[in-house]
């Protein structure tokens, strides 16, 4: 087993060499008819041209490519500004290099695709089963070494993936054209499920579904002694894959809005503005059925459900953040604060996010139904821009996924997720959902705060025999499962008794 999982370790390794290795080992040669592939006008492609005289005759590198257009992007646009005729002004400069980049590679990446996508994705898939199947001949619940680990404890491994993620994301959102190759990579994916081209954002869906659903795999081995998780890791696998990942994509092949059926305002903060609603309300029967099922989840499904389970129907079971929190992230759990001030810092911050997603909210709807471009003196789109920047981006991207391996597994749901904040006060005030305590049988082993990846002192709630009925509780389980005396258990009951302790 040893060596079966020696031999994993090696090929995926190769393979995520390989995946980073390979934005870099084409080269690329622009042509006439690339350009015209952009969709820029003729005059605008004469500028390029005239701006960079060799835009058309060097082989360049990726690095060297991205620098001459966007030397030359900036030319043109000068020029424009300095005539009185601003019409070949370029935009979107950033997703026109990297079309650029995807058509006009060449090399060993794209004449031997299909051997590329094998030792890539293939192989790294293959190597990650690998190094997993021993762990089947392990104890269930293994967490042997957690805390003398490079990876588990903020150790060089951590950091490293720390450095990782946060330069991923900014390729993904400022540099996209570096994902060329991983792009053209799962074109025949796209091609095959949408009838469109492959994107970054296609290559991001791909690589988050995979982690999802391979790691998911890991915590299906490592939790398999638990019906409760075996089921909720199977339904956020599923959700991800098919609600976040097929759907949507087979919804663009019929000419209907990519919708993510399972996503709800506020987490999907877009929903209220207007092209949004625009685009719903001008795609049919199909497009008006999305705009109400919106509606309804948060409306609706929200309060009712949370009132019979609790938080965990939406962010153990369904959520995508909370799936790839749950797989991807499991192997940093303990690395949550239990800290008092931890907390304060997690009720401020998280609020304030909710608070800001209503009002923005608020105004992106007033300026839909009025007409009227700004509030008080404040631009709508100046408020959506700071939203999407700040909260959808750095907070939800950025460190969201990125502190994993240096604050825990649940960093964006327990600071900043909006939906969270708005499922965990009907939680917390009208909800049959509540974690059980038998203060008598607790032992302060410590167990169940060291894996509670939300940063609740659970064992003080123990030790009191106190039930647990915190709005940020996610009712993962774990505590009940990591406890060595059974004293923790999800419970639903009646509202009158969710205060009560045991002793």
């Amino acid at each position: 087993m040893k060596t079966i999982k020696i031999t994993g370790l090696a090929f995926f390794l190769f393979a995520f060499t390989l995946f980073n290795a390979s934005m870099f080992i084409n080269h690329y040669r622009i042509t006439p008819a690339i350009l015209e592939q952009t969709g820029l006008s003729a005059e605008q492609q004469q500028l390029l041209q005239k701006n960079s005289p060799d835009l058309l005759t060097n082989n360049f590198s990726k690095l060297g490519l991205i620098k001459t257009l966007d030397t030359a992007f900036e030319n043109v646009n000068n020029v424009s500004a300095n005539s009185d005729d601003d019409s070949n002004t370029i935009w979107g400069k950033t997703d026109i290099v990297s079309a650029v980049a995807v058509a006009s590679s060449l090399g060993l990446v794209t004449e031997y695709k299909s051997l590329f996508i094998f030792l890539i994705f293939g192989l790294g898939i293959i190597g990650a089963f690998m190094f997993m199947l021993p762990g089947i001949k392990e104890s269930a619940m293994n967490n042997n070494n957690v805390f003398f680990n490079a990876l588990s404890n903020r150790g060089w491994l951590a950091t490293f993936l720390f450095i990782y993620f946060v330069g991923f994301y900014y390729v993904f959102y400022y540099y996209p054209a570096l994902l060329s190759e991983p792009i053209i990579l799962t074109e025949p994916l796209s091609l095959l499920l949408s009838g469109h081209h492959s994107s970054n954002w296609f290559v991001y869906g791909v690589l988050y579904t995979l982690i999802v659903f391979v790691l998911g795999i890991k915590f299906i081995i490592k939790y398999r002694h638990s019906r409760y998780h075996l089921i909720r890791t199977i339904s956020v696998m599923f959700f991800q894959t098919i609600f976040a990942f097929l759907i949507p994509q087979i919804l663009m092949l019929f000419k209907q809005p990519s919708i993510d059926l399972k996503n709800m305002w506020p987490l999907d903060y877009y929903f209220f503005y207007e092209s949004h609603i625009h685009e719903l309300s001008t795609s049919g029967g199909f497009g008006h059925f999305a705009l109400i099922w919106g509606i309804t989840l948060f409306a609706v499904a929200v309060p009712v459900i949370t009132y019979f389970v609790g938080k965990r129907w939406y962010c153990s079971w369904v959520c995508g953040c909370g799936g790839l929190a749950e797989t991807g992230g499991d192997a940093f759990r303990h690395l949550s604060s239990k800290k008092l001030s931890a907390w304060r810092i997690e009720r401020i911050s998280i609020y304030s996010v909710l608070i800001f997603a209503i009002v923005m909210t608020a105004s992106t709807l007033y300026s839909y139904f009025s007409g009227k471009p700004e509030i008080a003196g404040i631009k709508t789109d100046s408020l959506q821009n700071a939203y999407g920047f700040f909260i959808g981006m750095i907070f939800a991207g950025f460190a969201g996924t990125g502190l994993y391996p240096l604050m825990g597994n649940r960093v964006w749901c327990r600071f900043g997720c909006p939906l969270s904040a708005y499922i965990g006060i009907v939680q917390r005030f009208k909800s049959r959902f509540r974690i059980t305590t038998n203060g008598g049988q607790c032992i302060s082993c410590g167990n169940c705060s060291t894996y509670c990846e939300m940063g609740i002192d659970v064992r003080s709630y123990a030790q009191r025999g106190e039930n647990i009925v915190r709005a940020s509780c996610v009712g993962c389980g774990i505590c009940a499962s990591v406890c060595p005396r059974g004293v923790l258990k999800l419970e639903n009951g009646p509202i009158s008794t969710r205060f009560q302790t045991s002793q």
